[in-house]
């Protein structure tokens, strides 16, 4: 790593001047230097030991265990996080609480990755011995080479660091950046060779827009019989206003006699008609001025694919009529139904 400060942030030197703002050009700095470390990490990061950290992983049939000291740690509890999430057996262990009795939880057929910037951190190094009696297998993941736990862990990781963008070369904030990249590409890479489908991803993530989006099918928040604004195409329009208005659609959507949709009408097709026609659209019939080709979905459609159709090209509508095959009208969705939904 390198020893001297970056050079940007000359303000660094004088710290008695105040500083009122940020300068942006400083702060462009700062990006791009913090780009040029990163590049850093990517160019020199060893395939061969990253393909072999990552086949150990695949391979492990106990659970997958990280663990780390401070910025480290945090780190280490995200990416097992997202092992987790995709429904890889993982989990955190704090090397503190390891030595007052967590480290119960570990089993011969474990894996234990220790992430640490300098490889001598003192609570890892003890808990090494620990972690042996209980035979699993140990990973080191470091950044300054030589260090005391590479020549204790059966397999080591070194991710390439130039230095921190700290101007004092100390803030850890490019090491955990790679740490994090690091750890998040490995997970990525065991979800494609594990075959995880969308289906089982979204089975891990029922709660929030990740899962809804995923499982949610248009069937779901579709409105349904009495809640749908239905009329007839002979229908005169002003007939028809309450039930425009009153079913919080928007729209109309016209059917004949056997529920087959025929058209919509939009309350912008109501201001248009009335400021084209006058007097004349208390004489005007829906089907007159409805809609024929309005963009439609099936039942069976995923939720967020109907959000996705209905922001579509060449203008984007607020509803989407729900047909089966044979264009009987079921349903309707709404952008308003989809967002309270969580979409």
């Amino acid at each position: 790593m390198g020893s001297l400060p970056p050079p940007y942030l000359d303000f660094c030197n004088n710290s008695s001047s105040k500083q009122d703002s940020i300068d942006p050009d400083q702060l462009l700095k700062l990006f791009k230097a913090q780009q040029n470390y990163l590049n850093h990490f990517f160019q020199n990061l060893d395939l061969s030991q990253t393909l072999n950290f990552t086949q150990t992983l695949l391979n492990a049939k106990g659970s997958i265990y990280f663990t780390g000291v401070g910025k480290s740690g945090f780190v280490s509890q995200k990416i097992s996080q997202t092992l987790v999430s995709l429904g890889i057996k993982s989990g955190f262990l704090s090397p503190v609480d390891a030595l007052h009795g967590d480290i119960g939880i570990l089993d011969p057929k474990d894996v234990l990755v220790m992430f640490s910037k300098s490889g001598n951190t003192e609570e890892l190094l003890k808990l090494v011995p620990c972690a042996k009696a209980k035979r699993v297998f140990l990973i080191s993941v470091t950044s300054v080479k030589p260090n005391s736990l590479m020549g204790v862990c059966d397999l080591n990781v070194h991710l390439p660091l130039e230095r921190e963008l700290c101007p004092f070369d100390l803030a850890p904030v490019t090491s955990t950046a790679i740490q994090m990249v690091f750890g998040d590409t490995v997970a990525i890479a065991l979800m494609a060779a594990r075959n995880l489908s969308r289906e089982e991803y979204a089975a891990n993530h029922p709660a929030g827009r990740i899962g809804k989006s995923l499982i949610f099918k248009v069937r779901d928040v579709m409105k349904k019989k009495e809640d749908l604004p239905i009329c007839k195409e002979g229908d005169l329009i002003m007939d028809q206003l309450v039930e425009l208005t009153s079913k919080g659609c928007g729209c109309l959507l016209v059917i004949d006699e056997e529920f087959h949709l025929l058209g919509t009408f939009t309350d912008g097709d109501l201001r248009r008609t009335l400021k084209a026609s006058g007097e004349g659209i208390f004489k005007l019939t829906v089907g007159e001025m409805c809609n024929r080709k309005p963009r439609t979905i099936g039942p069976d459609a995923m939720a967020a694919d109907a959000m996705q159709k209905m922001e579509s090209p060449p203008s984007p509508v607020q509803f989407l009529p729900v047909i089966d095959q044979d264009n009987v009208l079921i349903g309707i969705v709404t952008l308003h139904g989809l967002v309270s939904a969580g979409l």
